[in-house]
């Protein structure tokens, strides 16, 4: 039984700005905007970092979750972590187990996409996805990903950034996150090098830090692996996203260049 780290999801006010600052910081090309989000009051559009994704959300309502979520984060702001998995109905008797709500179930027969999203209140930290893709080559590492549509791969540009390497929670009780999101995903809280709680996926790790930042708990950054540095810290001194030569700060989160 694997889980993988697939996508990450950040809720902006104005898509287009932000936009301009992820494909010119990120040296990435947008793939796809998936209609099916204005059930959710939501407009979108994805971009591929190697195999896995950066999705940006912008409310086209009043009252949505994600515009909720933004306001009480004071911001544009991280929002889901979207992982893969090989059985979701494993996963889903696990989240009753634990009395782990679902607050939204995405079933796509037709295109092979069975995923549940989990309720934040539950969960902590932010909105935790899983998906299981039941089409042909659903399970292989870059396989399908009905969320970025039919025809992604083209649009993959690796020459700053090739992938997204952990996800990055903030809590003012980090342990204490670090072990629901474990008890969830069933795999063990291991303290990284700086004595963070993590939890290692198949192809990322999610690590739990202190809230530091007045922000609350919720989704603040994410590690990227990084081939074309120079350029993007170039870029991030021009388009107003420059923190420091390992770090740029883009869609409301925090970027670390590894």
């Amino acid at each position: 039984m694997w889980i993988r780290l697939r996508q990450i999801a950040v809720a902006c006010e104005d898509l287009h700005s932000t936009g301009l600052d992820i494909g010119a910081v990120l040296g990435v090309e947008a793939c796809y905007t998936d209609p099916g989000v204005a059930q959710f009051g939501l407009k979108n559009t994805l971009w591929p970092i190697g195999t896995q994704f950066l999705e940006v959300v912008t409310p086209t309502k009043e009252n949505t979750a994600a515009g909720r979520y933004r306001n009480r984060r004071g911001g544009d702001t991280g929002y889901m972590v979207i992982n893969q998995v090989d059985d979701i109905n494993v996963r889903k008797a696990r989240a009753e187990e634990l009395g782990v709500r679902v607050a939204f179930h995405l079933h796509h027969p037709e295109s092979g996409h069975e995923g549940i999203q989990l309720h934040p209140a539950d969960t902590g930290g932010s909105f935790y996805e899983l998906d299981q893709m039941m089409m042909e080559g659903g399970n292989e590492v870059g396989g399908p990903w009905h969320p970025a549509g039919k025809s992604w791969q083209p649009f993959v540009r690796t020459a700053h950034v090739s992938g997204i390497s952990a996800a990055e929670l903030q809590s003012p009780e980090p342990r204490r996150l670090a072990e629901r999101w474990a008890s969830i995903a069933e795999l063990d809280v291991v303290d990284d090098a700086d004595g963070n709680p993590t939890i290692a996926f198949e192809n990322a790790t999610i690590r739990v830090v202190e809230d530091t930042d007045g922000r609350g708990e919720g989704l603040g950054g994410i590690d990227l692996v990084t081939e074309g540095r120079d350029a993007i810290i170039e870029a991030a001194k021009q388009r107003g996203c420059y923190v420091s030569e390992d770090e740029v700060a883009v869609a409301g989160l925090r970027m670390y260049l590894r």
